[in-house]
């Protein structure tokens, strides 16, 4: 075998040449996995380093989320049609390079622009690497591949926040986006030598430009109307983005319904359970976003902790998420998912009210964070594999990847309009970032809110979800659901990159 192209059966999990194969992708999606950790824990010290208001530093991660939003379901429906791991290879690349660029940015619009053009990379190399595994193994070995790839993955996001944070605290912020340099000449430099190509020889028709470039345009003139609002200018700079944003959204829906080949097929949306789950997505990961963009900055500016110990305050979550979701799964697949993602949502939500606790006079991290914390993870375990479940049997099973394309998409989406609101809702603004005062009276209020939005999904998820155990063959518990770990969005679904 070349690396020109897989041999027909696909390669076996156990030998040198899928071990190569899995280290690329586990390496891929790692670096994009850690680089999502990590920018947040550092956000505080960028801040104060290009004297950058809060607007600039909520850009900043919203530039990053915007691209990839906008972009994921068309970045591996590329790879199938023009080889996974050229565009695998040409993602990772990129993600580098806009890396290597906001390391030397020198103030806040460069690191913004920066991190729009990483968002491009991620959308390529995010649902490449997955595909990689997919295509390359034998079919016998493919499960546990992919079981492998979310493990080894949960590691990385285990690691990220030590590594994050120590290099915030040591060499500087700057070395959270150099430290992608070298990880993705390793990547590269494997995928050339160790790994085959491959795509979909039945792969045809347009690729939906015109309906991804809508709905960036629409994410992005709606976050821009909310983040500008937080500095309370003239209302025209804030009507004339929100109007823009959402004309591009009817357009958008117009474009998807008449196109051939849609980034979005409406259809999906005919099943009543799959829209609700993607209702109860919107809440739950808004309110994750919510306190993962929040959190670190509670603790560096109002609770005097270092970025290290910041990184690391979260730690608890990772690790209850990557040893107990997949129980979880077998659970809901036993009892019927109404339970877990009705009791899961209850259950973080509470660690986010007990999250208002830290506070300035927070001197024990194993009285006032520790608590709140492991809560939320107990109830992001519980939740994330049915729902992922829940979503992918709400569908035919052909129609699999796709639901599960936009599940995922939909998660980020209400991230990027979390960050966005969030502070505008309680008053977070300017540099009051850098007020100890200021950040922990707006906490505990988005706090609150975070609770909230997670009673909210807990009950719609009990009105909405069938109780019964539901039995076609899409909500299997797949290892990538079982042993998912990330707090940015449900995980993809082998083939959800395939555009219809």
């Amino acid at each position: 075998m070349t690396t020109a192209e897989p041999a027909a059966e696909g390669i076996r999990l156990a030998s040198p040449a899928g071990r190569w194969v899995l280290a690329c992708s586990v390496l891929g999606s790692g670096m994009a996995m850690l680089d999502g950790t990590v920018v947040n824990i550092a956000l505080p010290h960028i801040g104060r380093d290009l004297g950058a208001s809060f607007g600039a530093l909520q850009w900043t991660v919203n530039g990053y989320l915007l691209t990839l939003a906008g972009l994921i379901l068309l970045g591996g429906g590329l790879g199938d049609r023009y080889g996974r791991r050229r565009v695998f290879t040409t993602g990772v690349v990129w993600f580098a390079l806009a890396s290597a660029l906001c390391g030397i940015a020198q103030d806040s619009g460069t690191l913004i622009a920066a991190r729009a053009l990483q968002g491009v990379g991620g959308a390529l190399l995010t649902p490449g690497s997955l595909a990689l595994v997919q295509s390359t193994f034998r079919q016998e070995d493919r499960a546990k591949a992919v079981g492998a790839w979310s493990g080894l993955g949960g590691v990385a996001g285990a690691v990220g926040p030590f590594l994050g944070g120590w290099l915030v605290d040591g060499p500087g912020w700057r070395w959270i986006f150099y430290v992608n340099v070298p990880l993705a000449a390793v990547t590269v430099a494997i995928a050339v030598r160790k790994v085959p190509e491959s795509r979909d020889r039945t792969a045809s028709g347009s690729f939906d430009v015109r309906g991804a470039a809508l709905a960036a345009l629409c994410l992005a003139g709606v976050t821009y109307a909310l983040i500008a609002a937080s500095g309370h200018p003239s209302w025209p700079a804030i009507a004339v983005p929100a109007v823009a944003g959402l004309a591009c959204g009817w357009a958008f829906l117009r474009t998807e319904r008449a196109s051939a080949h849609p980034m979005l097929p409406l259809r999906v949306f005919s099943s009543r359970l799959f829209t609700a789950m993607n209702v109860v997505t919107l809440c739950l990961y808004a309110a994750i976003g919510g306190v993962f963009f929040l959190l670190p900055v509670q603790l560096q500016t109002a609770a005097g902790y270092s970025a290290l110990r910041a990184g690391l305050a979260t730690l608890p979550v990772t690790v209850l998420m990557l040893a107990l979701s997949a129980p979880a799964g077998a659970l809901a697949q036993r009892i019927g998912p109404r339970v877990p993602l009705a009791v899961g949502p209850l259950v973080a939500g509470a660690g986010m009210l007990l999250l208002i606790r830290v506070s300035p006079d927070s001197a024990s991290y194993w009285r006032d964070v520790l608590p709140a914390v492991v809560v939320q993870g107990l109830g992001m375990s519980m939740f994330v594999a049915p729902l992922t479940a829940t979503v992918l049997a709400s569908v035919p099973v052909d129609n699999a990847g796709v639901a599960s394309g936009v599940n995922n998409a939909a998660a980020r989406v209400a991230q990027l309009l979390a960050v966005a609101a969030l502070p505008l809702a309680v008053g977070l603004s300017n540099q009051g970032y850098t007020s100890a005062h200021d950040v922990n009276a707006a906490f505990g209020k988005a706090m609150a809110i975070c609770g909230g939005l997670c009673a909210l999904g807990a009950g719609l998820a009990f009105t909405l979800t069938p109780s019964a155990a539901l039995e076609e063959p899409a909500p299997t518990v797949r290892p990538e659901c079982g042993t998912h770990c990330s707090f940015s969005a449900p995980p993809l679904e082998p083939g959800a990159q395939r555009q219809p």
